[in-house]
């Protein structure tokens, strides 16, 4: 799904707007046909709320790791000019985006969009104050069901998945599994496992109630089959504990 600890080598992504199409260079101009992959839709309050923490923990994870914004920029495939944008918080990145830079940092989703919060006690995550992450076409969401305020294992996700949409992910790190539930509407779920020890690519269609728990290591993808949003609650289990 989307939220996680991505090895150096893998991502999620979009089908639509950025995965199954050829990847605009990490340099392309805003005026290039590829621009309009990489554009970021207009900011939201929960957005904005969210621009200057990513900002702030990019650049902390980036010079942690002795990276330059170019450097990085050819890790993750995103432009040097977009990565600077978001150290500024003045761009709030799509989830697309954001799984980018996690794969190309090593290290979960959370961790980018984590604010600071004393540990320990009780945390009430309201509704209303939620970081809602979504794609760069606006058809899949994600909202984070869990503090960030330490390493974990394990991650817990709520899901929306447009009507008749699709949201593809590449794999995720050695070990990494999904157990997934359908709270509302209907979905299939893709695992190829093309040349991997599995064989053949395997087709799950999942009705409300139904869920399923699989390896996510290898590249997966949700299809909206009904007519309504599908609506589904996620845990991720790293094999390593999450920074």
């Amino acid at each position: 799904m989307k939220s996680v600890r991505e090895s150096s080598t893998k991502k999620k992504r979009e089908p639509q707007a950025e995965a199954r199409q050829s990847s605009p260079s990490a340099s392309a101009p805003s005026g290039s046909p590829d621009a309009k992959d990489w554009a970021y839709p207009p900011a939201e309050p929960e957005a904005s709320d969210l621009a200057p923490v990513v900002g702030a923990n990019l650049r902390r994870l980036r010079m942690r790791r002795g990276l330059s914004l170019e450097k990085l920029s050819q890790r993750s495939g995103v432009s040097r000019a977009m990565l600077g944008q978001i150290e500024l918080g003045q761009s709030a990145p799509t989830i697309n985006v954001l799984w980018k830079i996690a794969r190309a940092l090593d290290v979960t989703f959370a961790t980018l969009i984590a604010a600071a919060r004393e540990a320990g006690g009780t945390t009430v995550l309201r509704k209303e104050s939620a970081k809602v992450l979504t794609s760069h076409g606006g058809t899949f969401s994600s909202r984070a069901l869990f503090p960030f305020d330490g390493p974990r294992r394990a991650e817990f996700y709520e899901l929306r998945l447009a009507a008749k949409a699709t949201e593809a992910a590449d794999a995720h790190a050695p070990g990494t599994v999904e157990n997934l539930v359908v709270v509302e509407g209907q979905l299939e779920l893709v695992i190829d496992a093309t040349g991997s020890a599995r064989g053949q690519p395997e087709t799950h269609r999942l009705e409300t109630g139904d869920a399923v728990v699989f390896e996510a290591d290898v590249p997966h993808s949700y299809v909206n089959v009904g007519g309504k949003d599908c609506v589904m609650y996620l845990v991720m289990t790293y094999a390593e504990q999450a920074e």
